[in-house]
């Protein structure tokens, strides 16, 4: 049996990777539980260590820290998908002064590291300028100008794959630019590209973390600052791994949101599909709505 690409493999290829497959799952796990072996060897597991999490200050504290992360990434999350939209809108100008401007800040602010932006915007610009703005302020801007350069691509990528007879179907009935891109173009990209646009906001929501550069208190600041007491035996590990869970749930709970949109969104895509959607139901919808 052979595929298009490549031979299938035999019964003996198979039986070495799968041989290949199970030492290579029993080397992790060898690794896995030395590094826990260690951890647990030195005290790090013991109930001493966990004390400072059992008072109800640090447990308000550390709520309190994953209430200042949820905002940042809130107010991120909004501000990125507006810039992107804008971006990608300037970018698909067909005229090269608007299009140029806005490609090359699109290709400027996609290439700086995050933590780069937050450390220019808290440390380097409030002496140029004599101001002074919260660590808030530097973790938002920063995330915003990353992931909405990077969100840009995601959906002019969408537009562009469109089929064209979408567009000239728009058109057809005497729809402007604008228009054809608000209420055909743009509704369709997001939808094609929702798995890419989630997965980017769930990377915004963990690079929240990088506030501790610039004293943000987030879980990351206020993980380092309990693992680092001294009196309490010095819980690294255990703040690491109290950070750790946080950030998984919120990120499983964004990636459930984000599941549970798409399904809906796909099922008033089929709806509209069998109403006799399509390009040419779009425009009539939109033109109606103008």
């Amino acid at each position: 049996m052979t595929s298009v690409l490549y031979d299938a493999p035999g019964r003996k290829a198979r039986s070495r990777h799968l041989i290949l497959g199970v030492l290579g799952t029993l080397v992790i796990l060898a690794i896995i539980g030395f590094i826990i072996w260690r951890f647990a060897e030195s005290g790090q597991f013991s109930e001493a260590k966990w004390k400072i999490f059992t008072f109800p200050l640090v447990q308000q504290t550390i709520l309190q820290a994953a209430g200042a992360t949820l905002s940042a990434f809130a107010v991120a999350a909004v501000g990125s998908l507006i810039l992107g939209i804008v971006l990608a809108i300037g970018r698909l100008s067909e005229r090269p002064w608007v299009s140029r401007p806005f490609h090359w800040f699109t290709e400027l602010f996609r290439a700086i590291p995050v933590l780069i932006l937050m450390m220019m915007i808290y440390y380097g610009l409030p002496p140029l300028f004599h101001v002074s703005w919260p660590p808030f302020v530097a973790v938002v801007v920063a995330l915003i100008l990353y992931n909405g350069s990077v969100l840009a691509e995601v959906f002019r990528a969408g537009i562009e794959a469109l089929p064209k007879g979408q567009s000239e179907a728009g058109y057809a009935i005497g729809l402007r630019k604008s228009q054809v891109m608000q209420s055909i173009l743009l509704p369709q990209a997001v939808r094609s590209m929702l798995p890419v646009i989630i997965s980017q906001l769930v990377v915004t929501l963990k690079d929240t973390a990088l506030g501790f550069i610039v004293t943000y208190n987030e879980i990351l600041f206020q993980a380092k600052y309990f693992g680092s007491q001294a009196q309490y035996g010095s819980p690294i590990v255990p703040a690491a791994i109290v950070a750790g869970v946080l950030y998984v749930g919120m990120c499983l709970i964004l990636s459930g949101i984000a599941k549970f949109a798409e399904s809906r969104l796909r099922k008033s895509q089929r709806v509209s599909g069998r109403k006799g959607g399509g390009a040419m139901a779009a425009a009539q919808e939109a033109a109606v709505k103008v």
